[in-house]
């Protein structure tokens, strides 16, 4: 399209083909033309699909907005398999190389990404939270905002715990499996990950189950399909649940009773970023404190308490502001007045004691605005 902003398409085809393949979090398609003699070389792109962006089959005559790339049919009337971006997240690049610092798929290769995790647990990318580290392409490859959510909740794993922490504990565990049950059969092992399934196979399970419920979605626009996913959805954005923003300035949803787990096990207690209040009053809750609401652990609450703090309200802050202008100095005329003597100076009164007469004063009278 004319505001596409991905590179142009060097391939020109009156019969060709699309095959795609996955890889993570992204998308390789392969353009061959039907009569390989006469037609042009074949051409790869690699997409990626930021927050908003998708393919859709329409009507030709029927694009839909933001379609930014249209691949036309040969039949009448012609139908355009479309990818449409609307908030532009989206790229495409030519060629059929993937990213490269880009781990091994969570899906279609899960022994390689486990792998890939568990030996490198040095990293000083598991230093993170875990709900950060989760987001990390190098090693989670196809977990995004939605999914770490589902994979934490079901676990019941702290958001904020870290994440060395959380996966050398798991590494510990298979080390002991081996040790206990050496004999097992394949099939029993198989029975036991899906009876306890760890974090590292969940990011390989949670995944499949959208894939798979998505195969049986023709149009993901539909309203009831979406609503089959909200309904598949167990955390992110499930009323009750509780929302705080990690240091890069993703919201992750949770569960606050999930801490008490954590406390209860006397695991250590890690510090989130800067801000996280509800975090920090969970961490320091003791072991029999019953677990907190979600009305009373929300960082919209935390942000009026801290600037009623902060801010006193309008009406006092007008009458501060009367206050200093009575005490300038006068302008125009009134600089031929006579200066009245100021009275004796009296001992300085703490801001928030006058705040705080003032507001006992007027809810003594009644009064509920400005004076």
């Amino acid at each position: 399209s004319a505001v596409g902003r991905g590179p142009e398409l060097p391939f020109r085809s009156e019969a060709y083909g699309i095959s795609a393949v996955a890889r993570g979090k992204e998308l390789r398609l392969k353009l061959s033309a039907l009569d390989p003699a006469a037609g042009p070389p074949a051409q790869d792109l690699v997409f990626r699909f930021g927050m908003s962006g998708s393919f859709r089959l329409c009507p030709a005559a029927e694009l839909p907005r933001h379609a930014h790339l249209r691949f036309l049919t040969r039949e009448s009337p012609p139908r355009a398999l479309c990818f449409v971006d609307p908030r532009r997240f989206g790229s495409w690049r030519l060629g059929d190389a993937w990213q490269p610092d880009r781990g091994p798929c969570v899906v279609s290769e899960y022994q390689a990404f486990r792998e890939n995790v568990l030996k490198n647990l040095d990293d000083r990318a598991f230093d993170k939270p875990i709900c950060e580290a989760l987001l990390n392409q190098k090693y989670f490859n196809g977990i995004g905002n939605y999914l770490r959510a589902e994979i934490l909740y079901r676990l019941k794993i702290p958001p904020f715990e870290k994440a060395r922490t959380v996966l050398e504990a798991l590494k510990d565990q298979e080390q002991e499996r081996r040790k206990k049950d050496p004999s097992l059969t394949l099939s029993k092992k198989v029975k036991l990950k899906q009876e306890n399934p760890d974090l590292l196979e969940l990011c390989h399970t949670v995944p499949m189950e959208v894939i798979m419920a998505e195969k049986q979605l023709s149009d993901p626009e539909h309203p009831d399909n979406y609503a089959a996913f909200k309904n598949w959805l167990q955390c992110y954005l499930v009323p009750g649940m509780s929302s705080l923003r990690d240091r890069n300035g993703r919201t992750i949803w949770f569960q606050v009773g999930a801490w008490d787990c954590c406390l209860e096990v006397g695991s250590p207690q890690t510090t989130p970023p800067r801000g996280h209040w509800p975090i920090l009053c969970l961490l320091r809750l003791p072991l029999h404190s019953p677990a907190l609401t979600p009305t009373q652990v929300t960082p919209r609450a935390s942000r009026q308490r801290r600037r009623a703090t902060a801010k006193p309200p309008k009406s006092e802050q007008k009458e501060e502001e009367k206050e200093e202008e009575a005490d300038r100095p006068g302008k125009g005329r009134a600089r031929g007045r006579r200066k009245v003597t100021a009275a004796p100076a009296l001992p300085e009164v703490p801001l928030n004691v006058r705040r705080s007469c003032r507001i006992s004063a007027r809810r003594g009278r009644g009064e509920t605005g400005s004076p």
